[in-house]
């Protein structure tokens, strides 16, 4: 038995020795794979989250005599190494406190950290940068009583463990990983049907806005173009419900537009394609009228069979239009995409539109309470049977008189919001503290000081006047806003933690 063994036990298992069985999502009968060595614990990890992590640090809860897996939560790793220690030591509570309120604090933890070398540099320099990063990970879940029992970092299609000190069993060049495909993990899933969806990169790179110069231009000005007409309407008391129908029945247009083209077998084509059926002047004014919340949650009600799909594929459209200064008006598009693709089952791809939904405003109050409500695993059927039960009222009032239209929809946002606050609480209070949010982005609690174009946040009270552009101060609210907590309460509330399964066996 090698010295890593006698700290830790064999790779990939529990202090006692035992291997480490693991139950996976999708297998019917809950079987348990068990996996023997640190390779098959970093094969594993892309199988449980349901894509490859790029630029992430994931730590995986253990649980019981013989390592069951638990919760877990990724992150971005922060680009500065300042941020690291806060980092590290928000992570470890948010996820033993996520264990314990669900029942089963964990008797360990695994540490990944993903990260691609820069341009001239090598996986084991990826190592080495890293390490510091590891040890603050190690010690910040040291000092709340839980053990680290393995810390791997996986870089260049190579995995390095911090914890292992035998250069026989872990070679100072790393260990290459398996091929993609042929581990006991692989077979399993591809047994139960379980597929990866390619990498977080991958997956965030279908709902970033496009960056082509000339697209970005001629874009931003069908969003001013549709800012300056739309916006006073929607802070009028008696144009907005005007604003907002015209904004439905354009959604519409658009969701049969694209159901008259299927999706093609290549994303990128597809989406290229999908964003040619979609005219700048069209994108633009959905996007603005969608910054109205009751209009966004009407919107939400396409959450099922082929209209889901196809209203997914416009939400993303629309995310990737959300150029320049209009960024944050991503919001609302990527938390109805993290909606329809968590509604539809996508727990892995709604995660990741909801975490940039909240990386493009960490104030939104209905993403952070979905990106919430997903990663504690709650049923999204609650919140169907409330969005059903809101159309159909909607539908019988129009159906007795025109007038009922705005009493019938004044309700359906409020109750949409109530339903998901009464099942997960106030966003963002799992854990306190600073951290980054994703690399290369400001620290949660500071607000960019660019003007900015007018949204408005809140129809349903006073808000700027037309034209009016808002500038925000680092660490203030829009007084014009309801959110559900603001900017610092937390990483559920940052948009780049995801966590789920809290003391649950995958």
């Amino acid at each position: 038995m090698n010295a890593h063994d006698d700290h830790t036990g064999p790779h990939g298992t529990s202090p006692s020795g035992g291997a480490l069985p693991v139950r996976t999502t999708g297998f019917t009968e809950e079987p348990k794979i068990t996996l023997r060595s640190s390779a098959e614990l970093a094969d594993a990890l892309p199988y449980m989250l349901g894509f490859h992590p790029t630029d992430s640090v994931v730590l995986l809860a253990l649980h019981g005599d013989r390592g069951r897996f638990g919760g877990r939560i990724r992150l971005g790793i922060p680009s500065s190494p300042r941020e690291w220690a806060p980092t590290a030591e928000q992570l470890a509570e948010c996820l033993i406190e996520g264990c314990e309120r669900h029942g089963s604090r964990p008797d360990g933890i695994v540490v990944f950290l993903y990260q691609d070398p820069a341009e001239g540099e090598s996986g084991r320099r990826v190592m080495e940068r890293l390490r510091p990063f590891a040890q603050k990970l190690r010690t910040a879940c040291g000092a709340l009583d839980v053990p680290v029992y393995e810390a791997l970092c996986l870089s260049d299609g190579r995995f390095w463990s911090y914890v292992c000190p035998d250069s026989d069993c872990c070679p100072p060049d790393g260990t290459a990983l398996a091929p993609p495909g042929t581990s006991v993990m692989a077979a399993a899933a591809a047994y139960a049907g379980i597929h990866v969806r390619g990498s977080l990169r991958d997956m965030e790179a279908r709902l970033r806005p496009r960056t082509a110069p000339a697209t970005v231009a001629e874009q931003e000005r069908a969003l001013d173009t549709a800012s300056a007409a739309l916006v006073h309407r929607i802070l009028n008391t008696t144009a907005r419900q005007g604003v907002r129908d015209d904004t439905i029945r354009l959604a519409q247009r658009l969701i049969d537009r694209l159901a008259d083209h299927p999706p093609l077998a290549d994303q990128d084509a597809s989406d290229s394609r999908d964003d040619a059926l979609i005219t700048h002047e069209e994108a633009a004014e959905l996007i603005v009228g969608l910054q109205d919340r009751r209009t966004r949650d009407r919107a939400a009600e396409w959450m099922e069979g082929r209209e889901a799909d196809h209203a997914l594929r416009l939400w993303r459209a629309l995310a990737r239009r959300c150029v320049g200064v209009y960024g944050e008006h991503a919001a609302a598009p990527l938390s109805l995409a993290g909606w329809v693709a968590w509604s539809t089952a996508d727990e892995p791809s709604a995660r990741v539109a909801l975490g940039l939904a909240l990386e493009a405003d960490p104030e939104y109050a209905f993403a952070r309470l979905l990106h919430q409500a997903c990663n504690e695993q709650l049923d999204p059927e609650t919140l169907r049977e409330c969005l059903r039960g809101e159309r159909e009222a909607r539908t019988k009032a129009e159906a007795r008189r025109p007038s009922a239209r705005r009493a019938a929809g004044r309700p359906g946002a409020r109750a949409v919001r109530r339903g998901l606050r009464a099942r997960v609480g106030r966003p963002g209070t799992t854990a306190t503290g600073t951290s980054s949010t994703r690399p290369g982005t400001a620290t949660p609690g500071t607000r960019p000081t660019r003007p900015g174009p007018t949204r408005p946040a809140d129809a349903a009270g006073p808000g700027p006047g037309p034209g009016t552009r808002v500038q925000r101060r680092p660490g203030l609210q829009d007084p014009s806003r309801t959110s559900g907590g603001g900017p610092g309460d937390g990483l559920s509330g940052t948009g780049c933690a995801d966590g789920n399964d809290w003391g649950s066996a995958r």
